[in-house]
């Protein structure tokens, strides 16, 4: 098995169901939570996914930890449906992976991520373009 951060990002998009932008925004009208792990200072440059929550990758598995006492509330348990969204579709491929080994069942991450979503014409929040 090969080393490296690229290497691990290639084995986990293996195991992991990525959703399009589009996907993403049908899946959030049928009650998905879309996760935005963006830090501070992208979401006030570029905006935010309307109907995304911030929850800052450091404590992303507490909160979203189906059986933790620090969960969102918004949480209804293992089998709901969460969508993980980074930048460009890098890092919440490997938050997605993480958030399945602490017990959600239906997790995916969001390919190509905020900028993806921008591109699509999907609704943002704040655009400081």
């Amino acid at each position: 098995m090969s080393a490296g951060v690229d290497a691990l990002l290639e084995r986990t998009r293996r195991i992991i169901r990525r959703v399009e932008p589009r996907q993403a925004w049908l899946a959030m009208q049928q009650g998905a939570l879309l996760i935005d792990t963006r830090p501070e200072g992208l979401r006030r440059r570029d905006g935010t996914m309307v109907g995304s929550i911030h929850v800052e990758r450091n404590v992303l598995e507490w909160r979203l930890d189906p059986a933790g006492t620090h969960r969102l509330a918004g949480l209804s348990g293992p089998d709901h449906a969460v969508i993980v969204a980074c930048d460009e579709g890098y890092a919440s491929t490997l938050a997605a992976a993480s958030l399945q080994a602490v017990g959600l069942r239906n997790v995916t991450d969001l390919d190509g991520g905020f900028q993806a979503w921008r591109r699509a014409g999907l609704p943002v929040e704040g655009d400081g373009r």
